[in-house]
This record gives C-alpha cells, sequence and structure tokens, in this order.
C-alpha cells in the first residue's frame, strides 16, 4: 500500500525529518514524516496502519501532494478498507486542490461544490461563502487572520493562519476577490470543511463568457488589484494579529525591538508548530535559541538545553552583581517636602552593596529561630584562670573561643545542621568536616571569614586563628580562601548589648547561632533552696525549617548550652 502526501496548501515543501523507519509497524495517524516550506511545517500522519516496507523520500526531497512517501504492508483483512480510505482521502485532496489556473473554482460549501466545479465563472460578482480545505487534522485553531472586510484579495494569497500541535498553515484564498464578510475570529477551533470567508468574486461579462470555455482566463481578473492586496497584507492589521501570538513579545514590550522588526525575526525563526507552542509556553524568545536540526530548524531539545543555559546564567548573575532585586515595589516619589520633608542620599559601602544579593536569599528561606540559655558560670572561671598565660603569649582569649569549639563539637553529633539542601530539593548533602564562619564587625560592615576544620582544633589554635582573622578583616586584608567554603555561621554581638535577636541564615548553609552579652542572672538550686546569682549566656539558633525540624533544633540549641556549661564535656 502507498501512503501519499496530502494536499500541503503549497505546491511543495522540503523533507526535513523522517520519523519511521524500514520494519517499523505503524497505527493510523501516526506521523511519518516532517514537511517544510515557506508557508507551513507539516507533521504527515499515516492514513493507513501496517509495517513499513520501503520508504520512497530522502531528507531534502521536495514533495508535492500524491507523490509516495512509504510503502506499507497491510494486514489482509484491512487491505481493502484501507485502499478505500486511501482512495476516498485523494479524491477529497483532489477536490480541496483546485486552483484557478488549472481547475475549476475551489469549493464554496459542501452544498455548492458540485456546482460551482462545473459552472465557475456563474460566482463572477456574486458573494460566495467558502470553507475550510483539508487542514490534515480533526481541529485546529485560528491563529491569525491576515485580511479585514473591505480588502481585495487574489487567488492563493494567504488570508488566515491555522495552527494545531501538529501544523501551521497559511489558508490562501480560493478565489480573486473583495472581502465581504469574514465567519471565524482569532482563537476559534475550525475543522475541515466550515465555512470560514464570504468573497465577491472579481470579474466581467466578457471573462464570465471567457471563463465558461476555458478556466485559465480568470488569472487575469486580479491582475488590476495585485498591488493593492499587497500592501493591505502587509499593514497594520498582519503586525497587529502577529504581536498578539508572537514568540518575541516580550522582547517588543521591552523595547528591544519594534513592530516591524518583531515580525520581521519570527519569520526567520525556522520552527514547527509544536515548538512554538511549548516556547510560548516556557516563556522563551526563540528568535534567541539555536537550531541543531537540518537547516537549523529548531527542535524540543533546543528549547530545554536554551532554558537550562538561562537558568544557570541567572543563577550565577547575583554573584558577580551588585544590583540584585529585592521583589521589593519602587520608593515612593519623595520630592514633595512637604509631605516627605528634606532627603539626603548617601551610599552605601562596597561591602553592604556586595552583601544585598546575598541578604536577598533570605527572602527565599523558611527561617525560624529557636532560643535559650547557657549558665556559663563554671566556664567563665575556667576563662579567667586561663586568661593570664594566654595574654602572655599575644593570644585574645574570649568565651568565643569556647563557643566555637562546643558549636564545633555539637555539629560533628547533629550533622544535619552541618549541611546543604540540593538544588532539586530531594537530598541533603552533609559536609564531613565543619568549617566555621566566623561574623566580624568592621568599619565598613560585617564580614564573615572562615576557619577550617575547627573539629580538629584546640581552644587555643581557634582563639589565635579567631584574633588573626578579626584583624585581617578590619585591615582589609582577607584572602578569597579566607571568606569561602563555611558550612556554619556562628554571629557575636560580644558585649554589644542586646538580650537576643533573630540571625539570617547564611544559604547555602541550613543554620547560624547568634550569641548575646552574657547577664548576671538569679537562678534557683534546688539544694540550696535559694536563688543564685549566675553568668547566663542568650543563644539564637536561625535554621531553614526546609531541612531542620523544630524539635531537632530545640534538641541542638539545648545540647550547645549544655556543652558551654560544662566545657570538660567536650574533651570526654
Amino acid at each position: 500500500m502507498d501512503i501519499k502526501a496530502p494536499d500541503l496548501g503549497v505546491d511543495s515543501a522540503e523533507v526535513s525529518e523522517i520519523m519511521v523507519e524500514v520494519g517499523d509497524v505503524i497505527a493510523k495517524d501516526d506521523n511519518i514524516v516532517l514537511l517544510e516550506s515557506d508557508k507551513a511545517s507539516v507533521e504527515v500522519p499515516s492514513s493507513a496502519a501496517g509495517k513499513v516496507t520501503k520508504i520512497s523520500i530522502a531528507i531534502g526531497d521536495q514533495v508535492s501532494e500524491g507523490m509516495v512517501l512509504i510503502e506499507l504492508e497491510s494486514a489482509d483483512d484491512s487491505a481493502e478498507s484501507n485502499d478505500a480510505a486511501a482512495a476516498e482521502e485523494q479524491e477529497v485532496n483532489s477536490t480541496d486542490d483546485v486552483k484557478p489556473g488549472s481547475k475549476p473554482e475551489p469549493a464554496a460549501t459542501e452544498s455548492t461544490q458540485s456546482e460551482s466545479a462545473a459552472k465557475p465563472a456563474a460566482n463572477a460578482g456574486k458573494a460566495t461563502t467558502h470553507a475550510l480545505p483539508d487542514l490534515g487534522v480533526d481541529e485546529a485553531q485560528v491563529s491569525e487572520i491576515m485580511v479585514s472586510v473591505g480588502d481585495i484579495v487574489s487567488a492563493e494569497q494567504s488570508i488566515l493562519l491555522i495552527e494545531s500541535d501538529k501544523a501551521s498553515v497559511e489558508v490562501p484564498a480560493p478565489v480573486a476577490g473583495k472581502i465581504e464578510k469574514i465567519l471565524v475570529e482569532a482563537g476559534d477551533m475550525v475543522a475541515n470543511g466550515q465555512d470560514f470567508i464570504v468573497i465577491m468574486a472579481s470579474g466581467t461579462d466578457d471573462a464570465i463568457d471567457s471563463e465558461s470555455e476555458a478556466p485559465k482566463p480568470q488569472e487575469s481578473a486580479p491582475a488590476k488589484t495585485e498591488d493593492k492586496p499587497a500592501a493591505k497584507t502587509t499593514g497594520e492589521p498582519k503586525q497587529a494579529a502577529k504581536l498578539t501570538n508572537t514568540d518575541t513579545a516580550a522582547s517588543k514590550a521591552e523595547g528591544k525591538l519594534t513592530e516591524a522588526q518583531v515580525n520581521e525575526k519570527l519569520v526567520d525563526v525556522y520552527a514547527g508548530p509544536a515548538v512554538r507552542k511549548l516556547a510560548r509556553q516556557l516563556g522563551v524568545d526563540i528568535t534567541q535559541v539555536n537550531g541543531s536540526a537540518l537547516n537549523d530548524r529548531i527542535l524540543k531539545e533546543d528549547l530545554f538545553a536554551h532554558v537550562k543555559n538561562s537558568l544557570t546564567k541567572q543563577k550565577a548573575a547575583p554573584v558577580s552583581s551588585n544590583a540584585v532585586s529585592s521583589g521589593l515595589p519602587k520608593l515612593p516619589d519623595m520630592s514633595n517636602a512637604e509631605i516627605w520633608g528634606e532627603t539626603e542620599t548617601q551610599d552605601l559601602s562596597r561591602l553592604q552593596k556586595v552583601s544585598i544579593p546575598q541578604l536577598n536569599y533570605n527572602t527565599l528561606l523558611p527561617q525560624v529561630t529557636q532560643f535559650d540559655l547557657s549558665d556559663i558560670t563554671e566556664t567563665e572561671k575556667l576563662r579567667g584562670e586561663l586568661k593570664g598565660g594566654m595574654k602572655a603569649e599575644g593570644v585574645g582569649f574570649t568565651i568565643l573561643a569556647f563557643v566555637v569549639k562546643a558549636t564545633a563539637y555539637a555539629l560533628t553529633q547533629h550533622p544535619r545542621f552541618n549541611s546543604h539542601l540540593s538544588d532539586d530539593n530531594t537530598q541533603v548533602i552533609l559536609r564531613k568536616s565543619v568549617n566555621m564562619g566566623i561574623a566580624v564587625a568592621t568599619d565598613d560592615g560585617l564580614i564573615v571569614p572562615v576557619i577550617k576544620n575547627v573539629q580538629d582544633k584546640g581552644l587555643k589554635q581557634i582563639a589565635i586563628e579567631i584574633g588573626e582573622l578579626a584583624v585581617k578583616a578590619r585591615d582589609k586584608k582577607l584572602s578569597t580562601k579566607d571568606l569561602q567554603g563555611a558550612s556554619f555561621t556562628i554571629s557575636s554581638q560580644g558585649n554589644l548589648g542586646g538580650t537576643a535577636f533573630t540571625p539570617l541564615v547564611n544559604w547555602p548553609q541550613v543554620g547560624i547561632l547568634g550569641v548575646s552579652e552574657a547577664s548576671m542572672q538569679p537562678r534557683w538550686d534546688a539544694k540550696t533552696q535559694s536563688f543564685e546569682p549566675r553568668l547566663m549566656l542568650p543563644l539564637s539558633l536561625s535554621y531553614d525549617h526546609r531541612v531542620i525540624n523544630g524539635a531537632d533544633a530545640a534538641v541542638f540549641t539545648r545540647y550547645i548550652a549544655t556543652l558551654l556549661a560544662d566545657p570538660r564535656r567536650i574533651l570526654i
């Protein structure tokens, strides 16, 4: 059985892709070949089911209606019915494809097909309703109406753009004449044989007489108005319609392209209707996508690759850019001094500008803060005993060294707090070492150098590195390595005051510990049945709730508080 090319809506089209191979078993309506021309991109379905025994075309061939595409070996019990279906399809296609120059005028409606075919000249000077030809699909959407009521059109001039998942076809005018009425609207779903336009056919009495003898003279009738229709079909109505459906509408809205440039770029894009539809759904400017198929045709895979590449660039951009939007609306106009009073503008410091993109990430994190208190009375006594010897060696020995050591040990026992959430939100990436970020206040703002492998270091070494990094931060001598690789952060307000605060998680970390100023508070001693003065250190743990549960955060914060109350636990 021969599977032939149906009515393509054009004289010929190029074979862009062959979708089957010899030996494949296909069902009826399975797509077998992709044909493309300057007017249409059509995936041709098989008119019958069977096994592919021969492919009669090659990529790059020019094919026209009725040309054999493939040969099928069908089942014996269905061979006759398939042949009949193919014959019927050929008959319908040959009827739909009638051209004014070679055969009588195309069918108007089903009720007038035979009459108009026998006497086409009789319609000259009369308004005739015309039906859509075979679209190759059950139904399609009217994407664009290229003419208006009152326009003069020539035969075969494109007047309608029809799109479906399988095809994008420009429907030509069946006859030359004046548009009396358009029966469809942009966005309507239409089917084969549906009435779509009313045309007052052009012609004279002489032309009618001659046409009754030979159909060819009708071609000369629209010649007088050929220039005028060309101007109308490329005018404002067509451009406006394209702009409502174009893949480059976003670029037009941003002022990057003029209206004419948008339309010109759209025409230059080599992509099928399914690909164009996907591009619109993804919000992709299809003119920016590079095609990988024959003649640079754009495939769905090319769209996905373009989107992936764009997302990668967008993700990297905030790191190198100082201006990243937080999603907030623009400030109101404060020029009216009677309402807003006098204002003054001051520049942010370089460090503050660099920090803004990172801080904006916190708007995307579901962050929660857990508070606790640690009784560091005994730890402070121990620090006082060791402080003198450390100072003699030039080492500043503050309570922060104990906090860093205790927190690092706690992270080894609760590794989920020393982790990162994967990009697809399906896995937790656990860090094997504890790289502790220490927030340091400088004249330019807050900066966070990193102490590497804290879990392997003693209190003295930690104190030394805290002092060295703080000096380098204030002298602006920190290297890139000093600022990278943190797995957890501690922000200590030292003796600046305050009872508690909510530190911001430093993405991609999942936790940060805030330390406020310690103060003497009365605590009830059950043994002595009395209140005793104790040195209490406020702790504030902020965490990413996507990774950390509230109960786990409470246990972790209490564990750190317990370690700080008795540092000997760290040595066990």
